[in-house]
């Protein structure tokens, strides 16, 4: 049976993702880096894995949870561990763990496994940046977020299979 990679994600809108891709640029990369993809840029709220294609348009209408919209204001370029050059909220509103919290319980009432790691809300800039240089300050970068998306993985391109609003 076939499968999809698939996770829940804050889906940016053209002028949002132009300004995420401004603030990757404004980093210095290492050769050996690997920055994301404009069009892969991106706040992950779960990673799924992989699930039956049989069972997409079940779990489409059980991750339909309600949510209050809220603004992200980021300004935080960070280095990670293992290589990962991210940029972070300046704070997390409250709608954010709720949301998350949420579409947790959506997934576990769906018989789908959840991380165990902390939610740490983020957009990853590149992978494999141990030696990059993270920008002092970029553009003011404000996120109205009115829906979130699920994604599928496949092969390194990302298809949105479902709008939230």
């Amino acid at each position: 049976m076939s499968q999809a990679r698939l996770f829940l994600a804050l889906w940016p809108d053209e002028p949002v993702r132009a300004e995420l891709a401004a603030w990757r640029d404004a980093w210095r990369w290492p050769s050996n880096a690997t920055p994301v993809r404009r069009e892969h840029l991106h706040v992950t709220l779960h990673f799924i894995g992989n699930v039956e294609h049989d069972r997409i348009d079940a779990l489409r209408a059980a991750l339909q949870v309600p949510f209050a919209p809220f603004e992200l204001a980021f300004g935080k370029a960070a280095l990670w561990q293992h290589g990962i050059a991210v940029l972070e909220p300046e704070l997390v509103p409250d709608e954010l763990p709720r949301l998350h919290s949420a579409l947790g319980a959506a997934l576990d009432a769906a018989a789908l496994p959840l991380e165990q790691r902390i939610y740490r809300p983020h957009v990853t800039m590149a992978r494999r940046a141990a030696n990059a240089g993270a920008p002092a300050a970029g553009p003011a970068l404000r996120w109205a977020v009115t829906g979130y998306a699920l994604v599928e993985s496949r092969q390194g391109v990302y298809t949105v299979l479902e709008h939230y609003r």
